[in-house]
């Protein structure tokens, strides 16, 4: 049986790294958390949330699937969002997609792998949803990073309709949901300018948000 006795040593130094240049850190990190940032994000293994955005372990709680999707039909996805809600008492959630990710990328070329296909069938919808305004770019590739950037933006919107967020908002929660996007060749992360703290503003984005950015929402 083979092991992996080369991580476990990468943990070791890795600890003791962070021991020296804080020796309390770890005894810090095991009191209550207190993170003020939920990721939601892609499983992609070239992205690591916390560390590419400057944070350290303990400052951000984070859930991840393929293709940074947010399905009201998911338990796990609301779980992670509803303690981080209602427990954690976050102050942003941040649904963060990247560009040439492979779940959108075949979802939007009708590739068949399996279980998987499932899953990605929300994307799919998505792509009928906007097809006007996909069939509009260029070429693949500026398709595939447009089908990116409207996935992000429907997520948002995904995760301002739970009741875990809007039943926050109602009694008064400082809480902001964000959109954005990374992209791997850089390693840096956009904006996409789509982020909402109450009712009003998901409202408002459901009517304006993709028809400023040239998307006409079905």
């Amino acid at each position: 049986m083979s092991t992996l006795e080369h991580l476990l040593a990468g943990n070791k130094a890795w600890a003791q790294n962070i021991k020296q240049s804080d020796p309390q850190f770890f005894e810090k990190l095991a009191g209550i958390q207190t993170p003020e940032y939920l990721w939601i994000g892609c499983s992609d293994s070239r992205i690591t949330p916390a560390t590419s955005i400057g944070l350290l372990p303990g400052e951000m709680f984070v859930h991840r699937n393929v293709a940074n999707l947010v399905n009201h039909s998911d338990m796990n996805c609301l779980s992670v969002m509803q303690f981080a809600v209602d427990v954690l008492n976050v102050k942003h959630v941040i649904v963060c997609g990247h560009y040439s990710c492979g779940g959108v990328m075949a979802a939007l070329d009708n590739t068949r792998l399996g279980l998987i296909d499932n899953w990605l069938r929300h994307i799919q919808d998505i792509i009928h949803k906007h097809e006007n305004v996909l069939n509009a770019a260029p070429d693949y590739n500026s398709r595939l990073d447009k089908l990116c950037e409207i996935n992000v933006i429907e997520q948002v919107v995904s995760v301002g309709e739970t009741t875990i967020v809007r039943d926050a908002w109602d009694r008064g929660q400082d809480l902001t949901v964000h959109g954005w996007i990374y992209t791997i060749a850089d390693g840096i992360y956009r904006d996409l300018g789509v982020s909402i703290d109450s009712l009003a503003d998901l409202d408002a984005m459901r009517n304006s948000t993709f028809e400023n950015r040239n998307i006409t929402i079905a």
